[in-house]
């Protein structure tokens, strides 16, 4: 196996405006933009870095649908349900849900001690997609 530099698996997300996303993104969660790839109104492709790790997104484009796409739907398509959620170690929860929430996250899951460790709290995006965000670090076991 090849040496590989932060995260080896990396969430890849859609939005309606990936702009305001990424933007958003950025300002409410803390992420950092690492690359973003786009013409005009449609990201193509953007990476987003938060400490060792990453995120990728890219613009829904229904003039331009790939196999891929045509596979994801927006939560919103879907009763604001999800199907999966990205999950991002912070160290400090409470402090980072404060931030979410000053810029517009809808908590959903209020930060709280979790029975396994660590503090944690849930929330939606700008676009209704669910983040989990806390302290528990799997790789500490």
């Amino acid at each position: 196996m090849n040496a590989l530099a932060g995260s080896t698996i990396i969430p890849c997300l859609r939005y309606r405006d990936a702009h305001a996303a990424i933007d958003w993104l950025c300002r409410a969660f803390g992420f950092e933009k690492h690359a973003v790839y786009a013409d005009g109104a449609i990201v193509h492709h953007a990476q987003l870095t938060y400490g060792p790790g990453m995120i990728m997104l890219g613009s829904v484009d229904p003039d331009n649908e790939s196999e891929w796409s045509r596979r994801i739907v927006q939560p919103d398509e879907i009763g604001g349900r999800e199907t999966q959620a990205c999950c991002v170690l912070v160290g400090d929860a409470d402090e980072h849900a404060a931030r979410a929430r000053a810029a517009g996250a809808q908590i959903v899951v209020d930060v709280a001690d979790q029975d396994y460790g660590g503090r944690a709290y849930t929330c939606r995006d700008l676009e209704g997609r669910l983040w989990w965000f806390g302290t528990y670090n799997p790789w500490n076991l």
